[in-house]
Formats: C-alpha cells, sequence, structure tokens
C-alpha cells in the first residue's frame, strides 16, 4: 500500500491531536493539589468512558475508595493504571 501526501499530512495531524490530548491529561494528574477524582472525572483522564472504568474497579484492576456514595480515585492509582501496573 502506497501512502499519499495527502494520507501522510492526515496521519500527522491526527498523532499531533494524540499528543496534546496526552499533554494536557498528563499536566491534569499531574496537578499536585488534587489527590483524588471522582469516577467520571477520573474515566475521563484516561480518555475512556465512565461504565468502563466502573467495569475495571469491579473485576479489581483499579483500586478505588468509596466516600459516601461515590467512589473516588487517587492521582496514583490513576497513574499506576496508565503505566501498567496491577493494583496492590
Amino acid at each position: 500500500m502506497k501512502l499519499e501526501p495527502s494520507d501522510l499530512a492526515t496521519i500527522a495531524e491526527a498523532v499531533a491531536n494524540r499528543l496534546q490530548q496526552l499533554a494536557d491529561t498528563d499536566s491534569r494528574l499531574g496537578n499536585q493539589d488534587r489527590i483524588g477524582f471522582p469516577e467520571a472525572e477520573a474515566a475521563e483522564l484516561l480518555g475512556i468512558p465512565q461504565h468502563v472504568l466502573r467495569d475495571c474497579r469491579l473485576r479489581g484492576e483499579i483500586l478505588a475508595r468509596k466516600i459516601g456514595k461515590r467512589f473516588v480515585y487517587s492521582r496514583q492509582t490513576l497513574l499506576d493504571h496508565l503505566s501498567g501496573k496491577e493494583p496492590n
């Protein structure tokens, strides 16, 4: 398969957009002032639907604490999950 110059431009644009999204997520997670994120926000930071994060929590793939009626994910838990570390 031969790529046309317009294909390369489209691929470069998609890669640039994704890198910017990752940088934005990294900057939000890098904020040391926040130590926990509610499930909806944690899912958004990970770039996945909230129900997918909930299912991961229910399968024990990621840890969360229940505070009141909400589940909260620590900053470190999200970073560990992104890096592929197993939950303790």
